[in-house]
């Protein structure tokens, strides 16, 4: 199935050219195409996606969310209180502490329940973040009321994105965001 156009991606602002880890985070994205591609893999969740993504992203130096128990989540400090202890803490899916790479990705509720705005704001608020990686559906499909929808899940991410970036009135603090589709 593997194609030279998955997994398509957009980095932002758009005036910058991409820096170099992602081509290689786009790479283990590639990677696994036959296992994630959302086109052709029914009942992919964000769990499974990221799942799919753990060995090439281990690989290059990320630390990934392992299972939802405490000790195989990845929390980061959002506010510092009393003697310096993090006080507020945000979980993200994987990280890459030397790079400042975030990592969020979102299945069907990243299409129909705003967590790309969620995921751009919590994310913005985290000590040391510099880059957001953010993986979308390339659509979602599901029920409603017995009829079959479908949503474009990426070209919706990609229109709040384009949105931000030409308007100029939202500064978010990432020195660049990565849009994936899987």
């Amino acid at each position: 199935m593997s194609s030279s156009a998955y997994p398509r991606w957009a980095y932002y602002p758009p005036r910058d050219a991409a820096p170099p880890w992602v081509s290689a985070f786009v790479g283990a994205v590639a990677a696994v195409e036959d296992e994630l591609s959302s086109r052709e893999v029914e009942g992919l969740k964000s769990d499974i996606a990221l799942a799919k993504l753990r060995p090439g992203l281990e690989a290059l130096g990320y630390r990934v969310e392992s299972s939802k128990k405490a000790d195989g989540k990845i929390s980061l400090p959002v506010l510092f209180g009393e003697q310096g202890a993090p006080r507020v803490r945000y979980e993200v899916d994987a990280v890459h502490d030397e790079l400042g790479v975030l990592v969020e990705v979102e299945a069907g509720r990243g299409a129909r329940g705003n967590a790309v705005y969620r995921d751009l704001i919590r994310t913005s608020l985290i000590v040391g973040a510099r880059y957001l990686a953010l993986g979308v559906m390339i659509e979602y499909r599901h029920q409603l009321r017995g009829k079959a929808q479908s949503v474009a899940s990426y070209s919706e991410a990609k229109d709040i994105l384009d949105a931000i970036y030409a308007s100029n009135r939202l500064h978010l603090p990432f020195e660049g965001v990565l849009l994936f589709r899987y």
